[in-house]
């Protein structure tokens, strides 16, 4: 029984070290950081991972309408022609 929640830990560790640049799908929706934005510090990122590692199911499946959304709303823009 110990091993399935360590594997739960373990997995929500890694799904926040994988998305950790990315944290404004899970929590803000599409709006990404601005450019002059300071980076997310090593605290942020810890942080982050503490999180996710609780909480990543709950991540998952609101983050991943969010990248629908966005895959679609890319797809259906129209492209500008190549010079």
């Amino acid at each position: 029984m110990t091993g399935f929640i360590v594997l739960f830990f373990v997995l929500g560790a890694l799904f926040g070290l994988a998305t950790g640049s990315s944290q404004h799908l899970f929590s803000e929706g599409a709006v990404r950081r601005g450019k002059d934005a300071p980076p997310y510090t090593r605290g942020s990122r810890v942080l982050w991972v503490l999180i996710c590692s609780c909480l990543w199911p709950i991540f998952l499946l609101t983050g991943a309408p969010t990248l629908w959304r966005l895959a679609r709303a890319k797809a259906s823009r129209p492209r500008k022609p190549q010079r």
